[in-house]
This record gives structure tokens, sequence and C-alpha cells, in this order.
């Protein structure tokens, strides 16, 4: 191979791995950042195939996170003790290595390769580290038309960082998304102890319009817009008197009417929160129903948003499955006929099916 020849392959490699970083670093999923970073390690090394093995502190393992190749569940079961194998000794010493003769090395596991009939003829491996402590390590295993080399490793651990850095990050906002929902049920529980009646009623409605959501195409994103929703659907419920929430008789038209007011208070309060925009849908329109007759503003069918109309089923079979002052409640299976018999006037028919496919299958 001339010069010339290896300074425009380095180049392409270079500008792959800028390409990988970019593409690393473009979702905050930490799932999705996993895949992503095996995907580019075997890409990167023309690798045949590769895991990342993330460190249990805990209990002083590695357990495979993610591993592309067709023996991935075979290999996901698998712990390492630090230490053991490869991938123990890179993460217990935070050291790379090279190995094009496995077979002679006393650190290799065979472990792998015979839960998983895989055989490995070489490997690169290196440490994911954060604020340079390993949190984990990359592996490429079967380079293709021969062993790794120092390129190789130069390249590998520049993607290790750029992993590090993805996971990081993903972590970060995981944690902050989850402060965030813990923040909002704990408004929730003090809006609803206003209500002694309705005690408990934003969590089951969350986890049944998160179980209606699995049976209906919605995007990963929008399925955490429902989450939010679900949890804050009854916000506006902070501006409404304490006399017409603790009624224990049926309300007047009066009283209804300020009850009412609940939803476009709620949208109200959530549209201060730039962030937050994206749930409103769920808030102010989860009492609208498909066929005009809802509140606030009456909109029929497909002019009601997806989330909304998965709200509203929730939210209608917590209130009939409940005891309320003036009424005892509903068996579930009354409850789920009466959303039967109210499917396509009151409620979308998509969303009933599958609340209904969801309760038969237990998960209501």
């Amino acid at each position: 191979m001339t010069q010339l020849k290896r300074i425009e392959e380095k180049t392409e490699r270079l500008a792959l791995l800028s390409r990988l970083g970019q593409i690393l670093n473009s979702t905050l999923d930490p799932k999705e950042v996993r895949r992503r970073a095996m995907e580019a390690a075997t890409q990167l090394m023309e690798a045949e195939v590769g895991s990342l093995l993330l460190i249990d502190e805990e209990k002083n393992q590695l357990y495979f996170e993610v591993a592309l190749g067709n023996k991935e569940e075979a290999i996901k079961t698998m712990t390492l003790h630090m230490g053991e194998g490869i991938a123990g000794w890179v993460a217990k010493n935070g050291e790379p290595l090279i190995i094009n003769a496995p077979e002679k090395d006393s650190r290799f596991f065979k472990g792998v390769d015979e839960r998983t009939e895989f055989k490995t003829n070489n490997i690169i491996c290196v440490p994911v580290k954060v604020k340079e402590k390993a949190i984990g390590v990359l592996e490429a295993m079967n380079k293709k038309g021969g062993g790794f080399d120092e390129e190789d490793l130069s390249l590998f651990t520049s993607l290790s960082d750029q992993v590090a850095i993805a996971l990081d990050n993903a972590r970060l906002y995981q944690e902050l998304e989850e402060m965030f929902f813990q923040t909002a049920e704990s408004l929730s529980d003090a809006i609803e102890k206003r209500d002694p009646y309705t005690g408990g009623h934003t969590q089951r409605v969350t986890a049944y319009s998160l179980a209606t959501a699995k049976y209906l195409p919605l995007e990963p994103m929008e399925m955490k817009w429902l989450k939010i929703s679900s949890v804050l659907h009854d916000i506006g419920k902070i501006g409404i008197d304490d006399q017409i929430l603790r009624k224990t008789e049926r309300l007047n038209s009066e009283e209804f009417n300020e009850i009412k007011r609940h939803t476009s208070m709620g949208a109200e309060i959530i549209d201060h929160i730039k962030q937050l925009r994206n749930i409103i849908p769920g808030v102010k329109y989860h009492h609208e129903q498909i066929d005009g007759t809802g509140y606030p503003e009456g909109l029929r069918g497909d002019k009601i948003p997806m989330i909304a109309k998965i709200v509203s089923v929730g939210d209608t079979f917590d209130a009939m499955t409940t005891d309320r002052p003036y009424r005892r409640a509903l068996g579930k299976e009354m409850a789920i006929n009466e959303l039967r018999r109210c499917s396509g006037t009151q409620f979308d028919q998509n969303v009933v099916e599958a609340f209904i496919r969801a309760y038969q299958a237990g998960e209501i």
C-alpha cells in the first residue's frame, strides 16, 4: 500500500469517527445511545461483532448491556467479575488491550465463546471512562481482513471517549426527567389531598394511560408527554374552590360549570413552562368527547388530540370504578361495558379497543 493510499484511508476513518460521534450524541435516550455505540464500534473497527459491558459497582461485576451479532440474547444473560476475562481486566485496570491470539492469553475467558458457539479470533477492548472513572468497556471482535493494530486502538479510544460523553449526557437527562416527574407527582398528590374522595386517582390514570398506549402507534416521545399529561391532567383543580371539590352531593349546574374550568386553568398554568407545552393537549382536552359534547371547546373526532383521548378513557374508567360520596363504584366488567357502549360517541373507538386489550392482558 502506498503512503498516499494509507493517508487517504486514515482520513476516511477519521471522518467516519467524526460522523459516528455526531450520531452518538444526537440522542438522549440511554437505550438508543448504547445501541448506537455498538453499531459504531463494529463499523469503525470493521469487526464481526461488538459489545458494551457496564460495571455494576455494588456486585463488582460487568454485565453485557448490548451486543451485536446473532447470539445477543445468550450473551446478555452473562456477567463477568471485575478482573475476569479481557473485559474484566480492562475494567479493573482502566487500560486498553489488543489481543490478536486470545487462545494464547491467560486473561481470555472462553465462557462467552462456549455459550454462544462463537470463535473469537482477535479482540480490541477499551475502557469507557467518565471523569477518569471506568463505567464500562467497549469491545470489538474479529476484525475483517486481519488483526487489530495501534491505529485501531487510537481510533477506538477516541470512540470510547465519545461513547462516555453520550452515556453520561443521557444519564444526566434521565435523572432530570425522573426528578421532574417525581416533582409533578408530588404536586399532583398535594392537589388530590384537597379532595379526600380522589386519593390515588392520578397514579391510576397514569397507569391506565400508559398501559393503553402500548397498543396504539405512539412514538417514544409521545409516550413521555402522555405520562406527564396523565400526572398533571387535573392540575387546574388547584384553582377550584375547596367547597366544590369536597362537596358530598352531586354538583349543581353552577358548580359543575365552575369545576369544568379546571381544564383551561390547567392549560394556562402549564403554558408558563415552555418545556411542558407539549402536554397541554392532554391537560386541556381530556374532557372533550368524540361527538362534540365535551368541554372546554366542544372538539369533535380527530380534532381531539390523541393524548387527550387516551387520558379521557383512563380518567373515566377510574371515576367509574372508585367510590364517590353520591354513588358506589362499578365493577370493572361493568365499567368496560360502559366504555364499549360509549365508544364512538364519547370515546375514540381505537383508544377503547386498546384499553380493553390492556385490560384483557391483565395490565389494567
